[in-house]
């Protein structure tokens, strides 16, 4: 049997995806301009690395998080929190990977499970479906055996159906009827925020990578369960999880759009618009942390006078700097 989500299109549930349609829209258009994106996208990876694993209790601080993603030693720390957030960035960097693969399949969700579950569990093992009986709360998942048809059949509306609706949406039902089959012993939660997010970036509606809808469901923990366990135990139910997660993403917009408007002030006068392969540098530099001369021209596709002339703005506007020596130096993210 296919999967199908039911629910309504209310009023309250239409106003608030025509909110954040606007406010994507004016953040986009703000983009076109963009020397404070490096540093937003940094802050939007922190904070749904916090977010999303505090949710599930990792006692670690934004500022903690922080520091693992800089490379700074937090003394007094216990190696799991550690560890979870660790696998967060890695599950992150995974999902922007391939964040326009063509379908998602079996494999490719278990990777995702694998990377961030890996040395962290309870019960079971990272990246393979569970063969046990799970609660969370009152609510008890299906029996192990119909996890592997219900995942099948949830990725087939993923890979098919889930485009002929908004992302707003499908993201939502993405994340809902994961934890509703609950397919793994262990780390369910962190996986099922993590889909809901590559959703969004497959369809193209955070190309930038900018938004934390996590940190909106952090915020208030009792709500974000009750309206999950609530649509898991009521299929009617549905209609009211869609409408907290577009307020939630309404949310975190506005946020946005908030924290750009700070950025911009700061960056003054000093504007960039970025070309597709400056875009496509500051990706990989995110990515692999520190290049070479060599690495960049070799991995961009330019010669060695193409890389300086991309590099040379992004150095001027504060983007980029040079560490090491003249000779053995590497190019970093400011």
């Amino acid at each position: 049997m296919s999967y199908k989500p039911f629910y309504t299109i209310t009023p309250l549930l239409l106003a608030q995806v025509e909110k954040v349609a606007a406010l994507r829209e004016r953040i986009l258009a703000a983009a076109v301009q963009v020397p404070w994106i490096p540093a937003l996208q940094k802050d939007t990876r922190i904070r749904n690395a916090h977010s999303s694993t505090a949710i599930e209790g990792n006692p670690l601080t934004l500022e903690q998080v922080r520091a693992i993603e800089d490379g700074r030693e937090i003394p007094a720390t216990a190696q799991r929190p550690r560890r979870e957030i660790a696998n967060y960035f890695a599950g992150l960097r995974f999902v922007e990977k391939n964040a326009k693969a063509d379908a998602i399949t079996h494999a490719r969700g278990l990777k995702l499970h694998r990377i961030m579950a890996g040395e962290v569990m309870d019960q079971g093992k990272a990246g393979q479906y569970r063969t046990i009986r799970v609660r969370v709360g009152s609510y008890v998942a299906l029996p192990p055996e119909r996890v592997q048809p219900m995942m099948s059949d949830l990725l087939a509306w993923w890979n098919r159906d889930a485009t002929e609706i908004s992302p707003v949406l499908s993201s939502a039902i993405l994340h809902h009827q994961f934890e509703t089959i609950h397919p793994f012993a262990d780390g369910n939660g962190r996986t099922g925020r993590m889909l809901g997010l590559w959703e969004l970036y497959r369809r193209g509606f955070d190309n930038h990578h900018i938004f934390s809808i996590d940190e909106f469901y952090w915020e208030d923990r009792p709500r974000y369960y009750a309206a999950l366990e609530k649509a898991q135990q009521d299929e009617e139910a549905l209609t009211s999880w869609l409408e907290y997660s577009a307020e939630g993403l309404r949310v975190t917009l506005e946020r946005v759009w908030s924290r750009i408007q700070k950025l911009t002030a700061h960056a003054g006068k000093s504007k960039l618009v970025l070309r597709p392969k400056q875009e496509q540098l500051l990706h990989l530099l995110r990515e692999h942390k520190a290049l070479t001369p060599r690495e960049i021209w070799d991995a961009v596709g330019v010669s060695k006078q193409g890389a300086l002339d991309l590099l040379r703005p992004l150095m001027k506007a504060g983007l980029v700097h040079r560490i090491g020596t003249k000779k053995a130096g590497r190019y970093v993210l400011t």
